[in-house]
């Protein structure tokens, strides 16, 4: 018996051994990021309550490609941190931003040593009185984990990159599809990135390609659903194939910030300087000769223009990008001015006019008033222009309340409201609505309603299958499609399209250093 438990015993023990020897051969991977895209050109802030944070363990859930039994899981020793996103929106006030970063770190100090980080970031993140704020961030992040530390960044194709951003960055990617359908398998991309060059002992790229390109576009113009930009990011694979490129990017920028950094940028990265420099050039150069023939992604129009193109459709339901507000590129949400030109229409005045779904306004007032009256009653409360009312005031809103919903992640609260033939999703909080279900879940059927407007751009995937007919209408508000119409002061001129004459830029190569301290 004794000599059983003594086997038992020993077994155990070289069990453990083994398991601590496995785990302390593998890297060490921490994971931290904050995303947002932030309008300076809304009146609207963002606090740190916006940002729906997941820490420790939580932060495996955004990526299925880390799941417990996934081989990139196995391949590291992973120390998630805190990494948090938000609904876009206006600049973020300092006080969240060092809030959220310096937890960061600190989660980060807790922990050391590391092999790497997956810094997982949007790109386009404005905050009060800072210029930068993800160089900013990836510097503070670099003082923490030392300069050895392998840095792979993931990046939305709307970001913006910085010298500083690439610098600090060893690894660097984006997204090569919008809509955003590759967001997940970007990200798994930037990791496994990373995993290579750890595993293989490679580790920091030799050279870091980096041309700044004198373009800013909305994202309506550059969708890759469509030629130029379809062809533009078909060409990176062949890049990226060849031997020594570990990855080639392409950042359109974000147009609705007036920084200096905002513009769009070609990164390559890898080991043989002649196939870094040739593709991050040519990409360069194939984006400057395209530069006339970026559209729109759909037809545009203004919005009385768009009503009677939906109003003289057949087919149902036929959809408008109400874009000047969309609160998924910055927009404050709650502009009016839509809103009030619906309500002034004779066509929908009476119940049997043409069916019109709404989506959506923020009206904290008239919620709490549904709420009090209940559904199949009257209500009568204020909407919108609580944060940017420059184009329309609050608007006293009348009618019979459909639906309520109570806690959704974003709206908090959410109530259908008939007006005529319109039935006005209100929300306690902003909400953008880009799923069948966000509609169906309040009652509503969108397949089978007429006109469908909604606070949006282009169409996400579910929308866009969904529409018989679609028109983006140029609404005003803090993401105005109308560059011309913004009021630049500090991004870097000339700058296309704004300056439609300026002369061939320099599109060669600026190589980015190492990270360190020099």
């Amino acid at each position: 018996m004794k000599s059983l438990l003594y086997l038992v015993a020993l077994t155990l023990l070289f069990s453990c051994q083994s398991k601590t020897e496995s785990t302390a051969d593998l890297p060490r991977i921490a994971i931290a990021g904050l995303a947002i895209e932030s309008s300076t050109f809304s009146p609207a802030l963002t606090h740190t309550a916006a940002f729906k944070a997941r820490r420790d363990k939580e932060v495996f859930t955004f990526y299925p490609f880390l799941d417990e039994d996934s081989v990139n899981r196995k391949r590291a020793e992973w120390i998630p941190t805190l990494r948090a996103h938000s609904i876009p929106g206006g600049a973020v006030t300092r006080g969240a931003y060092d809030s959220l970063v310096n937890e960061t770190l600190e989660r980060l100090k807790a922990n050391l040593p590391y092999d790497g980080v997956f810094f997982d970031i949007h790109g386009a993140m404005s905050v009060v009185g800072l210029d930068d704020p993800e160089g900013d961030f990836i510097e503070k992040v670099r003082e923490v984990v030392g300069y050895e530390t392998l840095i792979s960044t993931s990046m939305d194709l709307h970001g913006n990159v910085s010298p500083r951003l690439a610098k600090n960055s060893d690894l660097i990617t984006c997204y090569r599809m919008a809509p955003h359908e590759d967001a997940i398998q970007s990200k798994k991309r930037a990791v496994t990135n990373l995993l290579d060059r750890l595993e293989s002992g490679k580790g920091k790229p030799k050279y870091k390609a980096w041309i700044p390109v004198p373009i800013l576009l909305p994202g309506e113009k550059t969708s890759t659903r469509i030629e130029p930009g379809k062809g533009l990011y078909a060409k990176i694979p062949s890049v990226e194939a060849k031997a020594g490129v570990i990855d080639a990017a392409i950042w359109m920028g974000y147009p609705w910030a007036d920084e200096p950094r905002n513009h769009a940028v070609v990164m390559v990265t890898g080991d043989d300087e002649a196939e870094v420099r040739t593709g991050a050039e040519m990409l360069a150069q194939a984006f400057w000769e395209v530069r006339n023939e970026f559209e729109f992604v759909a037809p545009v129009a203004t919005l009385e223009e768009s009503l009677e193109m939906a109003l003289k459709s057949t087919e149902s339901p036929f959809m408008i990008s109400d874009m000047g507000d969309n609160p998924t590129a910055g927009g404050a949400g709650d502009v009016t001015w839509t809103l009030r030109e619906l309500l002034t229409r004779p066509e929908f005045k009476t119940a049997d006019g043409p069916s019109l779904i709404y989506a959506s306004i923020p009206g904290p007032d008239l919620i709490s008033k549904a709420l009090e009256v209940g559904v199949g009653h009257e209500v009568s409360g204020y909407v919108g222009a609580a944060v940017d009312d420059r184009f329309a005031p609050p608007i006293l809103l009348e009618g019979k309340v459909e639906s309520i919903l109570e806690g959704d992640i974003d709206a908090d609260v959410e109530a259908v409201v008939s007006v005529g033939s319109m039935k006005v999703i209100v929300t306690k909080k902003r909400k953008p609505y880009h799923q069948e279900e966000d509609f169906t879940n309040l009652g509503l059927d969108p397949r089978n309603t007429d006109i469908v407007i909604v606070k949006i751009g282009y169409l996400v995937p579910e929308l866009y299958d969904m529409r018989k007919g679609w028109i983006m209408a140029l609404t005003p508000g803090g993401v105005d499609q109308d560059l011309e119409r913004l009021d630049y002061q500090r991004i870097n001129r000339p700058m296309f399209p704004l300056d439609r004459d300026m002369a061939t830029p320099d599109l060669s190569v600026r190589w980015i250093s190492k990270s360190g301290k020099e």
